[in-house]
């Protein structure tokens, strides 16, 4: 089977990467069609082909606003080369530009759709435009019971929509954290809630806070505000720095606004077998929840994640069987399993 994974703007090159490869170890013939990742180095491919037929200028340049309109104008010409791709199964990971795509993405093959953030935040109100979009695929997946249901709501077939979980990202760490430290972990954007999670540590005696990420907000403020209770590691870090930051982490605080389904950096901090507290916001408390792997608290309140995490920190055994959950994650939320669950879809449609 010819599958194309397709990702244009390059939002998640960690999980387009990993799916392909799982993907071709269970015999699909995977292409992955992208652009160059801005910010940092890539997983090699392995089994799997990758074409970067969109954006060759506007990728290589920094930010601002002269590089959106230079995209504006790639766009369509990586839209044009994509529509010569005729395999088995498309499936698409993120559309480039949906305002345009509308008019631009007509697939000529079978086509499924992975709902990410179920519908982005920046076009959440254009429901006409992804009703119209939406009917051009023949599957939308989900990661989670409550996406499914968002989708369902907005008037999408029962059967259309099928969840299918996020695997963790699994990496071996060697455990050196002090016992009190938690973690933000990835990019810092407004609905990250990053500073409902420094008030939360904050309100617990003893706790530290380690921020790792590529900041998108000022953070003067909250870093005065935080004092020498936490530590910054801003930037987009290569994956040894991220391994040493999961290595010192005793719980991942994941204060997140209701603005997306799952969190990739979620899936790595389980990965690690670390656990984490999150807001009960789209299917982050569905995984963590289910495993039993740290605590589910109401969203926004934030003395329920402080008392969360003086509970974690404060008790070796609640401590324990947190831990104990997270590996559970790790152990169920396999890649191969991902890929299994894929293929059967494909077969569906194909």
């Amino acid at each position: 089977m010819r599958v194309v994974i397709a990702d244009p703007p390059a939002y998640t090159p960690p999980y387009d990467r990993a799916l392909s490869a799982a993907l071709a170890r269970h015999g699909a013939d995977v292409e992955l069609v992208t652009s160059r990742f801005r910010f940092g180095d890539v997983a090699a491919p392995q089994g799997y082909e990758v074409r970067d037929w969109f954006y060759p200028l506007s990728s290589r340049m920094g930010g601002g606003r002269l590089r959106l309109w230079v995209k504006a104008v790639e766009h369509p010409l990586g839209m044009a080369r994509f529509a010569l791709a005729k395999p088995d199964v498309l499936h698409v990971q993120w559309l480039g530009a949906p305002e345009m795509d509308r008019w631009l993405f007509r697939p000529r093959s079978p086509a499924v759709l992975t709902a990410h953030d179920i519908i982005p935040r920046r076009t959440l109100s254009k429901t006409v435009m992804w009703r119209a979009l939406f009917e051009r695929f023949d599957r939308v997946v989900v990661h989670s019971e409550r996406g499914r249901g968002q989708l369902v709501e907005f008037g999408l077939d029962e059967e259309k929509v099928r969840v299918i979980g996020h695997p963790v990202f699994r990496s071996n760490v060697d455990r050196a954290d002090d016992g009190r430290t938690a973690l933000c972990l990835g990019l810092i954007r407004p609905y990250k809630g990053t500073e409902d999670a420094v008030e939360a540590v904050l309100r617990v005696d003893g706790a530290r806070l380690l921020v790792v990420g590529d900041p998108r907000v000022p953070l003067d403020g909250l870093q005065r505000t935080a004092g020498n209770r936490a530590e910054w590691r801003l930037g987009y870090l290569p994956d040894g720095e991220l391994r040493h930051a999961l290595s010192e982490t005793t719980v991942g605080l994941f204060p997140y606004r209701a603005e997306i389904d799952l969190s990739g950096a979620l899936l790595q901090v389980l990965g690690a077998g670390v656990p984490a507290i999150v807001y009960d916001i789209g299917g982050l408390g569905e995984v963590v929840g289910r495993y039993g792997a740290g605590a589910v608290v109401p969203p926004g309140d934030v003395a329920a994640m402080a008392a969360a995490l003086e509970r974690l920190i404060g008790d070796a055994d609640t401590l324990a069987a947190a831990r104990a959950g997270a590996e559970r994650a790790r152990d169920e939320l396999t890649w191969d399993a991902s890929a299994e669950a894929h293929v059967q879809l494909y077969r569906e449609v194909a």
